[in-house]
């Protein structure tokens, strides 16, 4: 398997995001910041020649046989960067004396790593944008089909499906928000030397501070980042870790909070994720359908919260200029952290697009609790036809627990609305009884409040995401 990369992405990943991982894509990328550090530095007056130059353009993609060569380095010198600087220099022999001129090993790695960093996010943004416009979606289709809301998962006022899922979809956009916060805040390591302070290329420069500085924005200019970080030890700050796997681990939260409330749903038989024609729920029990997909994202999502702990002690134990007990956690962390967001999304997104919804268990259910909570409904009718609050709120009380009664010691169906029907005090209002039932009114402004909230927020925070949500093929699960 490659060293570069995790289980994680040798199965279930998608192709652009283990690629980004990959070791030919790390080594590389390593060549691209060798090369673009003796572009600047010639252009800045150094003695590099057009010829090395262009034997590095020329390769700055590796081969197996130049992987191969890499790696046998590696073995005997224990060190992979300079292991790849002697490997390209075989194949740009003309530069084999100014790759990485002036550079430590951290001026590849952390910035190669500041690299995947963002182009990660830009993967990871647009599949979002996706799953919150797929959630979207089935939020408008069921945007007032009433249902038993839960607080303490215990039977509460009536909400709506469709409002149900705004909630999902808000984590959702906050989500959205907290990553491209987190890319555009990226900056780069730029050129700092071993400890941070220039020095190698200060003496290169021979003493000129301007130039030096000149040489720092150039190459970050090459790799189109907005700023280099001002200062740095050996290392740009382990922070910056964590201020991205932060709002990755936040993520993760959601996909947990989602894939749960779907679980406690397909419990109750309102909602299902997709169920295959021929998939299977259990070996023993062939009734089944077991919310496999949920399950599965909130085990990734525990693991995705977890990974963030890792970046927050690294961070947190970096002694002074540099120490490199950070080095073979990140390599694992990172990519890991990456692995599972991508995974997620694509798990989220196939949830999304096949959910399954049971409006006559749902109607079921309501019928079951809405008695209880229309006797306020009731009360008031009777008033309106000149009866006493006082006394009405006595008898509507001994009916409900007659009919609780029934409910929870016998196992019946709640019979409260037959039993004010038989009590001729409720006659004034009995031709009244199915309207003040009728569960669309008890729903509030669910409805309409599904509709502002994807006006005014879905919509302009999915706007410059529309090339992606364009032809997006359906989410395949792998198995």
């Amino acid at each position: 398997m490659d060293s570069y990369q995790t289980p994680l992405s040798s199965r279930y990943a998608s192709k652009e995001m283990s690629k980004l991982f990959s070791s030919g894509t790390r080594f590389g990328t390593w060549r691209k910041l060798w090369l673009n550090l003796a572009i600047a530095e010639k252009e800045l007056g150094l003695a590099i020649s057009d010829k090395a130059i262009e034997q590095m353009k020329a390769n700055l993609d590796l081969d197996e046989a130049q992987m191969k060569v890499a790696a046998e380095e590696e073995k005997k010198r224990r060190h992979d960067v300079m292991a790849h600087v002697h490997t390209f220099g075989t194949v740009a022999p003309e530069a084999a004396g100014i790759i990485h001129l002036g550079a430590t090993s951290c001026y590849v790695t952390d910035n190669a790593d500041l690299i995947f960093l963002r182009e990660g996010l830009d993967i990871l943004l647009p599949k979002l944008a996706v799953v919150i416009s797929r959630f979207s979606s089935f939020a408008e289709k069921y945007r007032d089909l009433p249902t038993l809301g839960f607080t303490h998962f215990q039977p509460a006022q009536l909400t709506t499906v469709g409002k149900r899922a705004t909630l999902w979809i808000q984590e959702l956009l906050w989500d959205l928000r907290n990553l491209e916060r987190s890319r555009n805040d990226l900056g780069f390591r730029g050129v700092k030397g071993t400890t941070g302070t220039q020095a190698s290329f200060l003496t290169l420069f021979n003493g000129d501070h301007d130039k030096v500085e000149a040489l720092d924005q150039r190459v970050t200019e090459l790799f189109d980042f907005p700023y280099a970080y001002p200062v740095t030890g050996q290392t740009y700050s382990r922070k910056i870790d964590a201020d991205v796997l932060g709002p990755l681990s936040s993520f993760g939260a959601t996909v947990h909070k989602i894939a749960t409330d779907i679980r406690l749903l397909a419990n109750l038989k309102e909602i299902e994720e997709p169920f295959e024609k021929d998939q299977i729920g259990s070996s023993a029990m062939a009734y089944k359908r077991n919310p496999m997909r949920c399950e599965r994202a909130c085990s990734l999502a525990r693991h995705l919260m977890v990974i963030y702990q890792n970046t927050l002690m690294t961070s947190s134990v970096q002694w002074l200029e540099r120490t490199l007990d950070d080095s073979a956690n990140r390599r694992v962390t990172i990519p890991e952290a990456f692995l599972t967001a991508d995974i997620l999304l694509t798990t989220l997104q196939n949830i999304s697009e096949g959910l399954v919804v049971y409006p006559k268990v749902i109607g079921r259910r309501i019928s079951q609790e809405l008695p209880f909570m229309a006797t306020e409904n009731i009360i008031m009718a009777i008033v309106k036809k000149g009866g006493d609050r006082q006394e009405c709120h006595e008898k509507i009380r001994v009916l409900s627990h007659e009919a609780g009664s029934v409910v929870k010691e016998q196992g019946g169906e709640n019979d409260l609305i037959e039993r004010v029907k038989k009590d001729k005090y409720f006659e004034p209002i009995w031709n009244e009884l199915d309207e003040l039932l009728d569960p669309s009114t008890f729903v509030g402004r669910a409805p309409e409040q599904v509709d502002g909230f994807i006006k005014n927020w879905v919509n302009p925070a999915l706007e410059k995401y529309q090339d992606s949500l364009k032809n997006v093929k359906t989410a395949e699960l792998s198995v």
